[in-house]
């Protein structure tokens, strides 16, 4: 099958973590993205390294590819002008720059609207356009602080953590993804454009549901549970005699199957630990029991045992071991395409098949403006103009 948004244009004002997530899933759908970068540095991204991947930004990479280049200078009448020429064209306008900012550039939702009256324009903001912080920055770590992800990170008694994956960042370009296919599909309808907006902060809320349920239910404010959580038990991480197991007792039956697979029948008919709630509320003397078999036994003989009597269960893997993994390599979600700079390019590719494919990757990353002179070509500017507009440095070519 034709990629599910073939056809659909992308202007792309993006940059660091959530927009340029947003925009390649687009591109990974078959979006033909252009992302908009000044010239000199282009995305903030670009200089996020170490760790370098030949001599790229491997943060970079992570998220831009299906992309491409146009670099110019939108603080110049003539590079807004190149904007707004591709505005008028696209389909879609997705835009992260600071609060106010876009506004100020002149190409706020209501001037895109007038452009072009069928875009759907979205904005990836940090808190979003109401409240006392609206005006301020943010980036992923001041989200999970601010929106009580750390609180409930980590183990007790110890700092504060941060999830390290970029939850919030990348969350939220899922979430401006979802807004956007939401409003194409009613323009579909009305064949008029929309102004959607996410937010980093509202995203950090959406990711604490759980918690914060427990909060307004009990008015006990939720503790870190390690590698735990808080409802259930045993369902965390046990120590074994080389390494840690993650176990996942999620119901009575499957507590009683963990006993009789690590020959503690005895605990399954403990009153302590009788069903779940009674579990929860003797976590650290469960703990304690269980990992004292544990400890006893290598993690291949712990799996082993859990696999082997339908008790979910699993070992926990260092990202070299995930690549390596059969089922990592039998889900296709390492993607592989012709890099001009990196022999032994991949990626790790969208979560999503349609008909059994997984899309692949349309377009490496690229470098800074390194289609510049295509875009403006397509936009109607002739050669004669591009190497008018690259003498005053208005683009990057």
């Amino acid at each position: 099958m034709d990629a599910p948004l073939a056809g659909l244009l992308v202007a792309d004002l993006t940059q660091n973590v959530a927009g340029p997530t947003c925009t390649q899933i687009l591109g990974d759908m078959g979006a033909e993205v252009v992302k908009v970068e000044r010239p000199g540095r282009g995305d903030d991204a670009r200089a996020w390294a170490p760790p370098y991947w030949g001599d790229e930004s491997a943060t970079f990479m992570a998220v831009n590819r299906s992309k491409r280049s146009l670099a110019v200078d939108m603080k110049q009448a003539e590079g807004r002008a190149v904007l707004e020429h591709l505005i008028a064209r696209a389909d879609v306008f997705v835009q992260s720059l600071r609060a106010g900012a876009v506004e100020e550039l002149g190409l706020g939702w209501e001037r895109a609207n007038q452009i072009n009256p069928r875009l759907v324009y979205c904005s990836v903001t940090a808190f979003g356009t109401d409240g006392p912080l609206k005006d301020r920055p943010g980036y992923d770590p001041l989200m999970q602080a601010l929106g009580g992800i750390m609180s409930v990170n980590g183990h007790p008694g110890q700092p504060p953590a941060r999830v390290p994956v970029s939850l919030v960042d990348m969350g939220t370009g899922m979430w401006a993804a979802i807004a956007i296919l939401g409003a194409l599909r009613e323009r579909d309808r009305t064949g008029r454009g929309a102004n959607v907006t996410t937010a980093l902060y509202e995203t950090a809320l959406a990711w604490s549901v759980f918690q914060m349920n427990q909060y307004f239910g009990t008015g006990e404010i939720p503790q870190p549970q390690g590698s735990g959580t808080a409802m259930i038990c045993p369902y965390e991480a046990f120590p074994t005699r080389d390494a840690w197991v993650m176990i996942a007792a999620g119901s009575d039956a499957l507590f009683v199957k963990a006993c009789a697979a690590l020959s503690t029948d005895g605990l399954a008919r403990d009153p302590r630990f009788a069903d779940n709630p009674a579990r929860v509320a003797h976590r650290a003397e469960l703990f304690d029991a269980l990992s004292a078999v544990t400890r006893a036994l290598s993690s291949a003989a712990v799996l082993d045992r859990l696999q082997k009597a339908g008790v979910p269960c699993a070992p926990i893997l260092t990202l070299d071991k995930v690549a390596a993994e059969p089922q990592t390599e039998a889900s296709g979600m390492l993607v592989s395409a012709k890099h001009p700079r990196i022999p032994d390019y991949r990626a790790v590719g969208l979560p999503i098949r349609w008909d059994g494919e997984r899309p692949g990757v349309a377009r490496v990353p690229p470098l800074l403006g390194e289609h510049t002179a295509e875009v403006l070509a397509e936009l109607g500017y002739d050669q004669a103009a591009i190497k008018e507009l690259a003498s005053r440095h208005v683009i990057q070519l």
